[in-house]
């Protein structure tokens, strides 16, 4: 299926040269004078191996039919990430190198999509936003006002996250998983 290079995101599959490659970032350049381009860092699946390409982001790329299911993630140990598919209760063995840095958003029952093809996982979509707790950071300075900075702070699962002057150590935020974002205080 031919896709404009603009719409790739992380987690899609190209094919390339006979070759399929698992989109691991995708960005949009529109310059003021020029094309507008768009830069895609891949991992290819056969291998492993990292490339970069930019294409002009009107340009035609071949994007893989792959299958994509929701999955349960159980745990980890030796021999990868272990996810269940809620329907039939079938399990699936995904190799850290697929999950890549995003094994901090991994907790019990988080629901993500895995795009298989042949039975093997070869990307993961997490979840657009997660919530996550503070755990540590630094103490709020009287007289600094909400929207002028924000402020270093970790995260239960061990991020490093830029959070508003106001958050406290044990407060529950909403975290962007993109980019590893603020987005408010969890609604719960």
């Amino acid at each position: 299926m031919k896709v404009i290079a603009s719409s790739l995101r992380k987690g899609n599959v190209v094919e390339m040269d006979g070759k399929l490659y698992a989109v691991l970032k995708a960005e949009n350049f529109h310059p003021g004078k020029g094309t507008p381009t768009t830069s895609v860092d891949m991992r290819r699946i056969s291998d492993g191996v990292k490339v970069s390409e930019r294409w002009r982001t009107t340009e035609m790329v071949e994007k893989a039919t792959v299958d994509e299911r929701e999955y349960d993630f159980l745990y980890e140990d030796g021999e990868g990430y272990h996810f269940m598919e809620p329907a039939t209760f079938e399990q699936i063995t995904v190799t850290p190198d697929v999950i890549g840095d995003d094994k901090v958003f991994l907790t019990d029952g988080i629901k993500v999509y895995l795009r298989t093809f042949e039975g093997v996982a070869i990307a993961i979509e997490l979840p657009q936003r997660v919530i996550v707790e503070i755990t540590e950071t630094e103490p709020v300075v009287k007289g600094q006002t909400a929207s002028s900075s924000y402020k270093p702070a970790i995260c239960s699962n061990g991020l490093r996250v830029m959070v508003p002057p106001h958050i406290g150590a044990g407060t529950r935020v909403e975290i962007n998983t993109e980019d590893y974002s603020y987005v408010g205080r969890a609604k719960d």
